[in-house]
């Protein structure tokens, strides 16, 4: 196992479970000193920090909570620890339906997808060291058109957007902010957002084959070998960037 996080410390935001935690997992593995991880979930963080040993804190952290990233932030500065990588990854995906859609269903996905993501990496950055990186996670739907996801959809774009401007604005501390961006993945998200049942996700596995030209939903670790490699020094020229990681599902 290679080492490229050696000694390093950084932050995943919804760590607990999917592609949030096989990113803190890699990391463990490659050598980083400390991970902390934060979700909304206290019994699927504790399982979290139990998968990924000592080296991990796992904090119950909401973040669209600006006093839950102040605490992040607090538990961060007592341990005396400055950031190396912050891995803006907490999100959420639900269908709406254009017509019928309610104030609150566009407000809950904003907070925690735009306005969590935007205060997770403004709290963080007085930690984060010159020469650090940070990676947003975004979705190829900001790319698409895809039905009853507009709000989604509109939510992921505004965290690509992110990437550029901050680029440009932390390029005196030469911080890179690149944005990564999944497609059909194999998460809780299906059934805990998307509200998919097997039959559905089973479904999606054929639509697969047919859709993407590698042919398969991909898993986490997939998405977290990608996540990993833009924070690492083996991507240090690259910066502003969006990285789809799809199987080719966004290119054809």
């Amino acid at each position: 196992m290679s080492a490229k996080f050696s000694n390093q410390v950084a932050v995943v935001t919804g760590g607990s479970t999917g592609i949030g935690l096989a990113i803190a997992k890699a990391l463990l593995e490659q050598g980083a000193r400390r991970v902390y991880v934060t979700g909304r979930s206290a019994k699927n963080l504790d399982h979290a920090a139990t998968l990924l040993g000592p080296n991990a804190v796992a904090l119950v952290s909401d973040v669209a909570s600006l006093s839950d990233l102040e605490k992040l932030k607090a538990e961060i500065e007592a341990r005396g620890d400055k950031l190396d990588a912050v891995f803006a990854n907490a999100g959420i995906a639900e269908k709406n339906q254009f017509g019928d859609t309610t104030e609150a269903e566009l407000d809950k996905t904003f907070d925690i997808n735009v306005k969590g993501v935007f205060f997770t990496v403004q709290t963080l950055l007085p930690l984060l060291k010159d020469g650090a990186a940070v990676v947003l996670t975004a979705s190829i739907v900001s790319n698409k058109g895809m039905e009853n996801l507009s709000i989604y959809s509109a939510s992921k774009a505004a965290v690509r957007s992110f990437a550029r401007s901050w680029a440009n604005d932390l390029k005196g501390r030469k911080i890179r902010v690149n944005a990564l961006s999944p497609g059909m993945t194999l998460t809780p998200i299906m059934e805990n957002g998307l509200k998919m049942n097997a039959e559905q996700i089973a479904g999606l596995a054929e639509f697969a084959k047919g859709a993407i030209p590698l042919g398969y939903v991909a898993q986490p670790d997939e998405i977290a070998t990608a996540a990993l490699f833009l924070a690492s020094q083996d991507a240090k020229y690259i910066n502003g960037i969006e990285l789809s990681v799809d199987g080719g599902m966004t290119q054809i």
